[in-house]
């Protein structure tokens, strides 16, 4: 069952605000402030649609989030049975501190049609083709590099790999510089990182590393309506992860999760800039207006394309 095509401009009104709510905190040094401000907003926003909405990824459990929590209902409940996953505020240090890169996230689709990630690492690859057999997480980082090169015709030296700069990641970073690809390390918001593949004037090529297990869920929704490839693997610490996977469905904690297995039907996504970043712009403010822009894809309509809104404040 394909989403009416209404919810792309519903969808699209629900971040956008969100992102205009962290925005009047960009540079304040608050990100628990910067936070809470985007989710109230969305959760508001999504409170005024007619449907009979679950948080399937929101900001933790009820214990840890008192809204957007895992399992809230939001909407008028007049309307489809949607899940929903968020992501109001990715990059709390980037609005807090004044960066690039901060974006307010979602995507939506018809019920069980998402996979419910625990709160949990994942690792991650994904790449601009759904061809098999290119790139595979159980490859070494050798093969995946020069699989990709051979596929896409070019030396292993004219790749770019996007990854997270964090120190789990050293030894894959120092692997893709033996091999003389070129890295594009990012800070955070591992969302926007993996969604660089989609087009070329991104200049990223293939992306890849351990980030975390909602935002893969979040950035698989995008990259379907882009015949992209995805795969994914949660990285589990503790019994106490473990368990709260179990009561999310997982039971097979060594599973890789293609792309199709993720999102198994149709979605929406939309991520509206906070900060100006690679992605998208930020918001601008003029006058009682604010001028927004937003990636947004719909399966099922062919939609993937970047709008720009100016809307009254």
């Amino acid at each position: 069952m394909v989403l009416d095509k209404k919810f792309e401009k519903l969808f699209l009104e629900v971040s956008c605000r969100a992102a205009l709510s962290a925005f009047f905190l960009v540079g304040k040094k608050d990100k628990i402030a910067a936070d809470k401000s985007a989710v109230d907003s969305m959760r508001n926003e999504l409170n005024k649609i007619d449907m009979d909405g679950k948080i399937v990824i929101g900001e933790g459990e009820l214990d840890e989030a008192p809204m957007l929590y895992i399992g809230e209902k939001v909407g008028t409940k007049n309307g489809p049975k949607l899940d929903i996953a968020v992501d109001p505020l990715e990059g709390t240090n980037f609005v807090a501190n004044n960066l690039p890169g901060a974006l307010s996230v979602i995507a939506v689709s018809n019920k069980s049609n998402l996979l419910h990630a625990p709160e949990t690492y994942m690792d991650k690859i994904s790449i601009n083709s759904q061809n098999p057999n290119v790139v595979d997480l159980d490859y070494s980082i050798k093969k995946n590099i020069y699989n990709l090169a051979e596929f896409k015709n070019k030396k292993p030296e004219n790749l770019t790999a996007c990854i997270l700069d964090r120190p789990r990641h050293r030894d894959i970073i120092d692997e893709l510089k033996k091999l003389n690809v070129r890295v594009k390390l990012i800070s955070d918001g591992d969302v926007a990182g993996a969604l660089m593949v989609v087009d070329e004037k991104y200049s990223v090529d293939i992306f890849l590393g351990i980030g975390g297990g909602p935002e893969g869920v979040l950035a698989a929704s995008a990259l379907d309506a882009y015949n992209c490839s995805f795969q994914g693997r949660f990285l589990f610490s503790s019994n106490e992860e473990k368990d709260r996977a179990k009561k999310m469905g997982i039971n097979d904690f060594n599973k890789k999760y293609e792309l199709n297995e993720i999102v198994t039907g149709d979605s929406i996504f939309c991520a509206t800039g906070i900060t100006p970043g690679d992605l998208v712009s930020g918001i601008e403010i003029n006058d009682n207006k604010f001028i927004s822009e937003t990636l947004i894809t719909h399966k099922s309509t062919g939609l993937k394309k970047i709008i720009k809104t100016q809307q009254i404040i």
